[in-house]
């Protein structure tokens, strides 16, 4: 599964299934604060599932990053 660094540690990966493209890490903060705009997208704990036909919105995919970004500037992983 790919995954992407951010001064070496773990920021996100993603993964192609046969009928679903997932995001990874997906955290309750992250779900509670964001839950109308990914409202309707299957999820697990820790990914949200999306299809070419139904992308991600862009502003949820920037969001999800900086709150990434932000977790690992303040220590969490």
């Amino acid at each position: 599964m790919p995954a992407f660094k951010l001064d070496g540690r773990f920021l996100v990966s993603y993964a192609g299934w046969k009928k679903h493209c997932s995001l990874y890490p997906l955290t309750d903060s992250f779900m509670a604060s964001h839950a109308a705009a990914i409202d309707g997208f299957d999820r697990t704990k820790g990914s949200i599932h999306f299809t070419a036909s139904r992308p991600l919105p862009p502003t949820v995919l920037d969001d999800l990053i900086r709150a990434r970004v932000a977790d690992l500037e303040t220590g969490l992983t």
